[in-house]
């Protein structure tokens, strides 16, 4: 198959995608996974999904229950802060967000957000009975036995709703100020440094970079700097990225690179097309188009992915035209586990074949820039990420290794040991 009739195959059944109803989503999935019992399966699904979907609000609601559920009450706390800070007449939210504290015996905090749950909610019966509920059990614990009276009760229990009320007024204080912290918490800056030693020919290699990640309305806005040392010579990249939704159930990927560095390509543009599918299923369907010093490289690339439990599988190919006019293919294979959440996980990336985005390194005495050449290699990188115990912050570790053609020798390979750091702050 030529590679326009491959491309307008590609592109149909993209628009096709498009045309599925809402109802065929990972959200179904997710909810029943959590009516089966099985929570644990639909946190990880619907934590993924509100990665590339921060403001699905359906989801984030089912999240919190299923936290709630499993007895995670902190983690479901600061789930429904996030939906009730921008919906505050959401009635279900605001019932599961004050059962979630009952069930954890925290009374004091399920009064303060009943009580402001009424401020929206005006006489809402539903928010009374839960306010009457969290003062009953205060009041138990203030006086265990309750048959039992003097005289001086009423003072004591004035003195008593007083302090209730303080400790509410305190509570739904503190309440707003997580919820502004979780507005607030929507930009990221990551730094990351690897290194690459090779067993033949070169020097080692090193590769920095900054990023800021900031997260709007319309998707993730990810503008970076890139830096790299290469046999001698210096080069920065200037690089942005944008996630763009335009359907519930749909989003984008946008790329664009420039650099006047001979160690990078002058020009890179990608993008691809998202969707989510039943049966906890991703596809996409893109492709990349880059320029370098003396040629330009066109490449079509496709995913597959799907989450099982704790674990997610990714497959991506490249397939690219060579100048001779034939074609090759590349991919990828990743697997992650997820731990307690979207950000804590431990992954494997596997890959194989010719493709447009490897480091080229030089032909002859000439040095390349990236993707200018079409070689055979062989990868393999594991990774591990994790979270602060008292901080959000992200760090990241990475170690791999490559087999790669020589670009001169057609067929001779030799070997890259590779290995980064990366640091991540919210704020």
């Amino acid at each position: 198959m030529k590679i326009k009739s491959l491309y307008i195959v590609i592109t149909v059944l993209c628009t096709s995608l498009l045309s599925w109803s809402q109802d065929s989503s990972s959200y179904q999935e997710a909810y029943q996974l959590a009516f089966q019992g099985k929570h644990a399966m639909a946190v990880t699904l619907l934590e993924k999904e509100l990665v590339a979907s921060p403001h699905d609000m359906e989801s984030r609601l089912l999240l919190a229950s299923s936290y709630s559920w499993e007895g995670r009450y902190k983690k479901a706390r600061e789930e429904f802060n996030k939906i009730t800070s921008q919906d505050k007449m959401n009635k279900q939210a605001w019932t599961l967000a004050i059962k979630n504290e009952l069930y954890a015996k925290a009374d004091a905090i399920a009064l303060g957000l009943a009580n402001k749950a009424l401020i929206s909610l005006k006489n809402d019966d539903e928010m009374l009975r839960l306010r009457e509920l969290a003062l009953q059990r205060i009041n138990t614990k203030k006086y265990p036995n309750q048959g039992w009276h003097n005289q001086d009760d009423g003072v004591a229990d004035k003195k008593t709703r007083r302090k209730q009320k303080k400790e509410a007024k305190k509570e739904v204080s503190n309440t707003e100020k997580q919820e502004s912290k979780n507005e607030s918490s929507k930009n990221r800056i990551g730094i990351n440094n690897s290194f690459t030693v090779f067993t033949d020919r070169y020097d080692p290699m090193v590769y920095s970079s900054i990023r800021w990640r900031h997260e709007t309305k319309v998707g993730n806005i990810i503008p970076k700097i890139n830096y790299s040392n290469r046999l001698g010579q210096h080069g920065i990249q200037y690089d942005i990225d944008f996630y763009p939704r335009f359907l519930k159930r749909f989003y984008a990927y946008l790329n664009y690179g420039y650099s006047n560095a001979q160690i990078y390509p002058r020009h890179k543009f990608g993008g691809d097309i998202y969707a989510n599918l039943p049966g906890a299923i991703e596809v996409s369907a893109g492709g990349r188009y880059i320029v370098t010093q003396t040629q330009d490289v066109k490449a079509i690339t496709g995913s597959l992915g799907h989450y099982r439990g704790n674990y997610y599988f990714s497959l991506r190919s490249f397939i690219t035209p060579r100048p001779d006019g034939l074609t090759r293919v590349s991919g990828n294979l990743l697997v992650r586990k997820y731990t307690k959440d979207a950000e804590n996980f431990m992954g494997v990336n596997v890959g194989m074949g010719i493709s447009p985005e490897l480091q080229q390194i030089v032909a002859g005495n000439q040095l390349l820039a990236e993707t200018l050449l079409f070689i055979e290699s062989q990868r393999l990188r594991f990774e591990y990420q994790f979270t602060g115990k008292k901080t959000p912050n992200i760090y990241r570790a990475n170690i791999g290794a490559v087999r790669q053609e020589l670009v001169s020798e057609s067929g001779q390979f030799f070997w890259g040991i590779s290995a980064g750091l990366t640091y991540e702050v919210k704020f």
